[in-house]
C-alpha cells in the first residue's frame, strides 16, 4: 500500500465533499449564532416593553418571549435543513397538516389561547383588578394563555377559561379612578321631605371623601307604594368606595332616626267584608 499517495488520492476523491460539508457546517453555525443574537435582542426589547413607555403587561411579554424564542428556533432549523439539501417544503406541508389535525382535536383549548392573547393585548383588566364576569366576582391574581385565576372576597380560588371571559360582558371595578356612591332611603309619606334633605346635606358637608366636582346630589327618586324614596349620589375615589358606602349606610340610618324621621317599609291593608247573606 502506497501510504505516500494514499491521502492525496483520498483527498482528490472526497475533498470536494469535505469542503462542501465544511461550508454547510460553517453556515449552520452562523445561522445558530444569528438565531441566538435575535433571541437575546428580542428578550431585551420585551423587557424594555415592561419597564419602558410601552407599559406592556408582564404576562404578555412572557408569551412574546416564548413565541419569538421557538419561532426563531424553527426558522433556523428549517434554514439549516434546507442548506443540507433536505426537502423542507414537504416537511412544512407535513407540519401544517399535523397542525390542522391538532387544531381540530384541541379547538376548545386553542379557543382559550386565542381569547387569552386578545385579552393580553387589549387588556380589559390587569393583575390586581376587581372584576365581575357573569356570576363570578373576584380580584385577578394571575393571567395565562389558557385561564385567568381569581380570588373572591372570602378567599376562594377560581380559575376561569379565557374564552368565558372574552365571550360575555365584563365589569372592571378597578379600572376607573373614581366611582359613584348611590344610597337610597325611603321615608314615610307623613315625614317632611325638606327635613330629610337637610339631614343628608349635613352628612355631605361632613364627609371629606366625597368629591366636590361633580358635587353630590340629593333628589327624590320615586313615590312608592309605601313611602318616598330619596337618593344620595356622590363621587368618591375607587380605593375608598367600599369603606364610604358601608360607613354612610350606617350613618344615614342613624341620622335619619335622630331627626325623628321614620323609615318606610312595605305595608298591605286587609279589609274584612262581611257577607250580608250569611248574617243572622
Amino acid at each position: 500500500m502506497d501510504v505516500v499517495n494514499f491521502f492525496p488520492r483520498l483527498w482528490a476523491q472526497y475533498g470536494g465533499s469535505v469542503l462542501d460539508l465544511g461550508r454547510r457546517l460553517i453556515i449552520a453555525v452562523l445561522i445558530i449564532v444569528a438565531g441566538n443574537i435575535v433571541i437575546r435582542v428580542s428578550r431585551r426589547l420585551t423587557d424594555h416593553a415592561v419597564k419602558g413607555k410601552m407599559k406592556a403587561d408582564e404576562t404578555l411579554t412572557s408569551v412574546l418571549r416564548l413565541v419569538i424564542h421557538y419561532g426563531v428556533i424553527i426558522i433556523c432549523a428549517i434554514m439549516i435543513l434546507d442548506d443540507f439539501g433536505v426537502n423542507t417544503a414537504s416537511l412544512i406541508a407535513l407540519l401544517g397538516a399535523a397542525g390542522v389535525a391538532v387544531g381540530f382535536a384541541l379547538k376548545d383549548t386553542l379557543g382559550n389561547i386565542a381569547a387569552g392573547i386578545v385579552i393580553l393585548f387589549l387588556r380589559p383588566f390587569s393583575k390586581g383588578d376587581f372584576i365581575e364576569c357573569g356570576s363570578v366576582t373576584g380580584a385577578v391574581r394571575d393571567m395565562g394563555l389558557f385561564a385567568t385565576n381569581l380570588e373572591t372576597g372570602d378567599g376562594v380560588f377560581i380559575a376561569i377559561p379565557n374564552s368565558n371571559l372574552w365571550g360575555v360582558p365584563l365589569k372592571n371595578y378597578s379600572r376607573n379612578s373614581r366611582r359613584r356612591v348611590d344610597i337610597t332611603v325611603t321615608i314615610s309619606y307623613t315625614d317632611p321631605i325638606d327635613e330629610a334633605f337637610r339631614v343628608i346635606r349635613e352628612i355631605i358637608d361632613t364627609e371629606e371623601r366625597f368629591e366636590k366636582d361633580p358635587a353630590p346630589q340629593v333628589s327624590v327618586q320615586s313615590l312608592g307604594e309605601s313611602g318616598v324614596s330619596i337618593t344620595l349620589r356622590a363621587w368618591v375615589s375607587s380605593s375608598v368606595y367600599g369603606a364610604v358606602l358601608t360607613y354612610q349606610l350606617k350613618n344615614i340610618k342613624e341620622k335619619i332616626q335622630e331627626a325623628g324621621l321614620s323609615f318606610s317599609f312595605p305595608q298591605r291593608g286587609i279589609h274584612l267584608v262581611k257577607d250580608s247573606r250569611t248574617a243572622g
